[in-house]
């Protein structure tokens, strides 16, 4: 590509060399994820990789596909880009781990006004850090610059993941009946949804001060720092569970919170009793209702509330299956059981 360049394009606002600059910022970062599937490296027209089914019968293929929602502009208006491809990484992944699929690779996709390769790095470093918490290979991507679009300073990152599950063992929620048990997997805060919310409630469009005067209630973090720390990736510990302990469901909390998320799980007939008492929610949740003055009842359907993600396991199986979740550091508690109903949830 050394000889790659037109005046006339960068005239125009789009400066291809950028992005040749930024793919070889970014390589670095892609190495950590590489995983044995991989063939090829960044940079070809197509990510390669090849798929081992060694031990699986009946390979079935789990794609997910997510952003960050507006959570990006928070990462703008801080300047903080290294952790934000975490986010993306989590929402695609945190999904196709519900189904029981192992993560083999993704790819990103990242739409700026102005290409700045060490910005692009910087968002691909977390990416690359996401890929590596859930096993996945980074495998390829793409960023568009769109002058005109957006303002220079600005970007959008989406992401898509494809894993793999034996047919016979994908999580369908068919065996789930009454009595079986709901544990908690906390969040580390408000993961990548409901930022809308947030937005208007903090006047984060405006960049309101109070986003970064450090808060008590916060353990003295700012609740720009609070809302921008990453989403938890749950894939590993979740894949340990899948072997040894009979789950029934899983769960990812995203948006609409427990009322629209955990019913996903829980098939015709039956419904999740969650205790309310049980929930530890955290500090930026109780911050956000008070300066928004949101109902309880609107913060558990749009917010995870300090549960990342739920699982499903007969009553018999519970202490194994925290024991489990423990050795991978998931602080797992039990929130609730399922009981016959046609709600699908009731918080109580």
């Amino acid at each position: 590509m050394k000889n790659s360049r037109s005046e006339s394009y960068a005239a125009a606002g789009v400066d291809i060399t950028a992005g040749y600059k930024a793919v070889e910022l970014m390589k670095k970062h892609v190495a950590r994820t590489r995983n044995e599937g991989c063939l090829d490296d960044v940079g070809g027209f197509g990510g390669c990789f090849g798929l081992n089914l060694a031990g699986i019968e009946e390979p079935v293929l789990v794609s997910g596909t997510d952003g960050c929602g507006t959570k990006v502009k928070l990462a703008i208006l801080m300047d903080k880009h290294d952790t934000i491809g975490i986010d993306a990484v989590a929402m695609c992944v945190n999904d196709i781990i519900c189904c029981g699929a192992k993560p083999l690779f993704f790819l990103d996709y990242i739409a700026c006004g102005k290409n700045y390769p060490e910005k692009i790095a910087s968002i691909v470093s977390g990416v690359a850090e996401g890929c590596v918490q859930s096993g996945a290979a980074l495998i390829g991507g793409e960023t568009a610059e769109h002058p005109g679009m957006m303002p220079a300073e600005d970007y959008d990152l989406a992401g898509f993941a494809v894993g793999v599950v034996d047919k016979k063992k994908i999580l369908d929620n068919t065996r789930m009946s009454e009595g079986d048990v709901v544990i908690a997997l906390p969040s580390t805060g408000i993961h990548s949804n409901g930022f809308s919310l947030c937005r208007k409630v903090f006047n984060i469009d405006s960049n309101d001060p109070m986003l970064y005067e450090p808060r008590e209630e916060l353990g003295g973090k700012t609740i720009a720092e609070a809302l921008l720390v990453p989403t938890r990736i749950y894939v590993k510990a979740i894949l340990a569970l899948l072997e040894k302990v009979d789950v029934k469901g899983i769960s990812h909390i995203t948006g609409g919170g427990f009322y629209e998320n955990i019913p996903r799980s829980i098939p015709s007939g039956l419904t999740a009793k969650i205790d309310r008492s049980a929930v530890k929610v955290l500090p930026i949740f109780d911050v956000i209702a008070k300066v928004g003055n949101i109902p309880e009842r609107d913060m558990f359907n749009t917010y995870n509330m300090g549960v990342g993600m739920s699982v499903v396991v007969p009553k018999g199986e519970v202490d194994k299956a925290i024991k489990i979740l423990k050795s991978f550091g998931e602080d797992a508690y039990v929130i609730g059981e399922i009981v016959k109903g046609d709600e699908g949830i009731v918080i109580c």
